[in-house]
């Protein structure tokens, strides 16, 4: 009955309690007998106390007093007294309704909030469920003793042990490193980190897991959370893109290497030559000698690396590649104190080049120019890049010094270079394998080098097509 009450409108509430008012008062007035009526108040009180404030029922209460005074036709002796006792009766009957159905309405709300918060932790935990029984990868938990309470069907698999078998064995029969983990102790608090380490199946197979852990605190104590993922994969291609890219450069460092001790023997036999016409080294065994040695290293340095040719020439998106050094160059700089100016635009084309041999050369520009800028007070590096038709250029720019003038920037093993001097070399030999280049800016102020880079164009009209062609056969030029 009170729920049903509880769900009127206040509207009507309040009717029914006026209603009351007005039939008791009515029956006050008009039925005579030695007795008053005014008690029957805390009737429609109780009804007022559902919807009105402490202070609203006190001012209904004395109303309601006034009138059982008024109405009542017998004068007695004790009217104060017993009017006072009708307003605390009806008062505290309206003030205890008003406590009733506030502690109800409470009772019913929380009631309400715990079914909603149940159904949301149901379903919360219903899609954890689903989460972890279908995630790639291998999630477990374990007590201190690192003891597996819970492992999903992706721990199982990757194991390599039955489904459902998993639970009761020691971690580190699997992963040693997880079970040599030392949980806090009581009080302490919890840790979250990661690490990569060796795994062992249950067949016996090493392989490389990536595994992020975490500990958390349970009634029954510290309990061990951790995420496995099988990373040979990622290691295999790892180390076949490394080996992959040391090929690619010791190709192209021997080429170079060649190209110059070619030179160095075309000059040594065009002596040696000019030599063999006088008349007094005609029967020198030792010159002879010296002319086969000559022979033999042109020979050596003639032959050709055979180089595995792609289909198709390499290309890369530019933007993704500057984002790449940009990722790399923010620390470093900010390592070193320089300010990085960076004026890359978005819309920048796809262009002819290695990936891996592209950045290569802009972060040997970069370490050039940090030794550059040791002695500088500010110290800054910029770097832009534009496209235009056939072509994108990017410009690396540091506020150094420069380079003094008639310096043979390019050349191997020259005098005083830092380490062996092969930075730069390599790095327009890696440019010109992609068919781009290098070059030093000597009208810009501070270093400034230039890399010419190749486009790759899908869509071309004659016109364009034709302004391409030109420009790339000069650049290559």
């Amino acid at each position: 009955m009170i729920r049903g009450v509880l769900a009127w409108k206040p509207r009507t509430i309040l009717s029914c309690g006026a209603l009351l008012v007005g039939i008791i008062a009515f029956a006050d007035w008009r039925i005579e007998f030695n007795a008053t009526l005014g008690f029957l108040y805390f009737f429609p009180l109780a009804l007022f106390g559902i919807v009105l404030g402490w202070w609203q029922l006190l001012l209904v209460a004395a109303f309601c007093t006034l009138l059982s005074d008024r109405l009542d036709p017998f004068m007695n002796d004790v009217e104060v007294a017993r009017d006072a006792l009708i307003f605390l009766t009806i008062s505290t009957t309206g003030l205890l309704s008003r406590a009733v159905t506030r502690s109800f309405r409470a009772e019913v709300e929380g009631r309400a909030r715990l079914q909603e918060e149940g159904r949301a932790r149901r379903t919360a935990e219903g899609q954890l469920e689903f989460l972890i029984e279908t995630s790639s990868a291998g999630i477990v938990t374990m007590n201190p003793q690192g003891e597996i309470l819970f492992a999903n069907p992706s721990a199982h698999r990757l194991l390599a042990v039955s489904a459902g078998t998993l639970k009761g064995r020691n971690i580190s029969r699997y992963i040693e490193a997880l079970g040599s983990i030392s949980m806090p102790g009581e009080g302490g608090g919890v840790f979250r980190t990661e690490m990569q380490t060796r795994g062992r199946r249950e067949d016996g197979e090493i392989f490389l897991a990536d595994v992020s852990f975490s500990t958390y605190n349970t009634p029954a104590g510290h309990r061990l959370s951790a995420l496995i993922v099988d990373a040979s994969e990622n290691l295999r291609e790892r180390e076949e893109a490394s080996l992959e890219q040391l090929l690619a450069g010791s190709r192209i460092l021997v080429a170079a290497v060649s190209h110059e001790v070619r030179n160095v023997c075309g000059a040594i036999g065009m002596m040696h030559e000019n030599l063999t016409r006088r008349k007094s080294l005609e029967a020198d065994e030792d010159f002879e000698a010296l002319g086969s040695l000559v022979e033999t290293l042109k020979k050596i340095a003639s032959v050709e690396l055979k180089e595995s040719i792609r289909p198709e020439p390499a290309t890369v998106d530019l933007n993704e590649v500057l984002t790449d050094l940009r990722i790399v160059l923010a620390p470093f700089c900010e390592e070193s104190d320089i300010e990085l100016l960076w004026n890359v635009p978005e819309n920048l084309p796809v262009v002819q080049a290695d990936r891996h041999s592209l950045l290569q050369v802009l972060l040997n520009l970069a370490r050039n120019s940090q030794r550059a800028l040791n002695l500088t007070l500010e110290k800054q590096i910029s770097v832009s890049a534009v496209a235009e038709v056939g072509r994108a250029t990017v410009r690396f720019t540091d506020n150094g010094p420069g380079i003094p003038s008639g310096q043979r920037l390019f050349q191997p093993l020259q005098k005083g270079a830092e380490a062996t001097g092969l930075g730069l070399y390599l790095s327009r030999a890696f440019m010109r394998s992609f068919r781009g280049e290098l070059r030093h800016d000597a009208d810009h102020p501070g270093c400034s080098f230039v890399l010419d880079l190749l486009t790759v164009s899908t869509d071309l009209t004659p016109e364009s097509a034709t302004e391409e062609n030109a420009t790339n056969s000069a650049l290559v030029a």
